[in-house]
This record gives structure tokens, C-alpha cells and sequence, in this order.
């Protein structure tokens, strides 16, 4: 009788410490897995020795056009200059010239070799406001504000990566200007939130003439789009100029 109870005493006791381990285990975040549905707030997930793998919201179906670098101010975009963007005052000489949507040599324009990249996009937030000014909101809006300190030229939205996903085929993209038509969009660009535009297609996200060769795309379509870490994208035509420039 009394080895029973010995046996039961021991089987409690390793009971008892299997789940404190758990408990400092979850504590101590050795053993963390969120999972989120598509459209929430970003948060990490796929744990794997302590190193976090971050997931941002996906946006699905959203209407997109094509702009390029050196596009003229015609009706069709409201009448505003690609020559420069929202962050680059000498856009269209930075990059080495008119992006002809075309003419085209594969993915590059076809009269010369960009010096930045021609898988770009814009999308409906600027972290300026119109007299050149941090917006004080985007610390709390924009997902990775609070990873470096920034400096008074520098965006945080510019460089960033996107990936733009469309008949079973993914292109990567940075972000290069705002647009399309609204410029302080947060609860679509960092949200749940449908895009605010109405104008003209009602297009929530504008993207180069080399996204548009690379997935395919007929003019006015619909893709998803997700942000993602430069970490995280692959190899590929994207990632052969790489744009660095941030601040003019």
C-alpha cells in the first residue's frame, strides 16, 4: 500500500512540474502562435526559436490602374505630374527618365536601365501633410513606425514592400508616391477599411507598368495586396535595383 501511494505521490509531483515548465515557458516567450484572420491587425506568428514572423492584413479584390514615373498631368490622373512624387521632388531624374509604359524592354523601359526600382506603387497615405510635416497620428498608424527613429525628410511609408498577388502569381513591389487621389487614407492603407476613393476607376492601389507586365494585368483590374518585410521577399526581377533614396 504504502509503494502505491509513493508511485501517486510521485506522478503528482511530475504532473505539477510538467505544467510549471509550460506556464515559465509561455511566460518568458519561448512559445508564442497567434493566429489571425485575414484583414486584422498585424501581429506574429509562425515562432520558431524565438525569432517572430510578422503577418500584416491581406486586402482583397481591390480595383488597381497603372501609373508610371514621367506621366504627364492628363484628366485620367487628375491632372498631376509624375515627373516628381510625394517624397521626391526629382523623381523622374532619379530614376533616369520617362517609365513608358510602351515601350518596354521586358521589364524596364526600353530606352535605358533605371537607377531605381521598376516595380513601385502607391498607395492613399502620406506621412507628410502638406506643409512637409511628420503627420503626429502616423506613430500610431503605420505598422513598423516605432522600429528606428526617423529622421525629418525621411518617410516611413516610402521604400516599403508590397506584395501583389493575381491569378495564382505574386509580384513584389516598393513604395514609391501616394495615390491614387487621396493622400491620408489610413483605415484602408493600415486598416480594415474599404479604399475612400470614388474617383474616376475607384482604384484603391496604382502600380508600375512592370507590375502590370509581370502579373499580367489588362488596364483596370483587381488584385490582393499585403504588406510585407524586405526580409521576407524572394528573389525576382524586383530585386535586381532596389531603391534606397529616402528624403529628398
Amino acid at each position: 500500500m504504502s509503494y502505491y501511494k509513493s508511485g501517486l505521490a510521485v506522478i503528482a509531483v511530475a504532473t505539477i512540474l510538467v505544467v510549471v515548465v509550460f506556464l515559465l515557458k509561455d511566460f518568458m516567450g519561448f512559445r508564442k502562435t497567434i493566429t489571425e484572420p485575414d484583414g486584422g491587425s498585424p501581429s506574429s506568428s509562425n515562432v520558431n526559436e524565438g525569432q517572430l514572423t510578422e503577418t500584416f492584413p491581406i486586402h482583397r479584390d481591390v480595383i488597381m490602374s497603372i501609373f508610371w514615373v514621367g506621366e504627364n498631368e492628363t484628366y485620367a490622373n487628375d491632372f498631376i505630374s509624375n515627373a516628381v512624387s510625394a517624397w521626391d521632388d526629382n523623381w523622374q531624374d532619379h530614376f533616369g527618365g520617362v517609365d513608358d509604359p510602351e515601350n518596354r524592354n521586358g521589364y524596364l523601359p526600353a530606352d535605358f536601365v533605371p537607377q531605381e526600382n521598376p516595380f513601385y506603387f502607391a498607395l492613399p497615405y502620406d506621412d507628410f501633410d502638406s506643409q512637409g510635416n511628420r503627420k503626429p497620428q502616423a506613430y500610431d498608424i503605420v505598422y513598423w513606425a516605432t522600429e528606428k527613429n526617423w529622421n525629418s525628410h525621411e518617410s516611413m511609408c516610402k521604400n516599403q514592400w508590397l506584395k501583389i498577388s493575381k491569378g495564382g502569381k505574386d509580384a513584389y513591389a516598393q513604395w514609391e508616391d501616394v495615390g491614387p487621389f487621396e493622400e491620408n487614407d489610413s483605415n484602408y492603407v493600415f486598416g480594415n477599411a474599404g479604399p475612400k476613393n470614388v474617383e474616376k476607376s475607384a482604384s484603391g492601389l496604382d502600380v508600375s507598368p512592370a507590375v502590370r507586365d509581370y502579373l499580367e494585368l489588362s488596364g483596370i483590374d483587381k488584385a490582393d495586396w499585403q504588406f510585407v518585410r524586405e526580409s521576407a521577399v524572394p528573389d525576382g526581377p524586383w530585386k535586381q535595383i532596389v531603391t534606397t533614396r529616402n528624403g529628398n
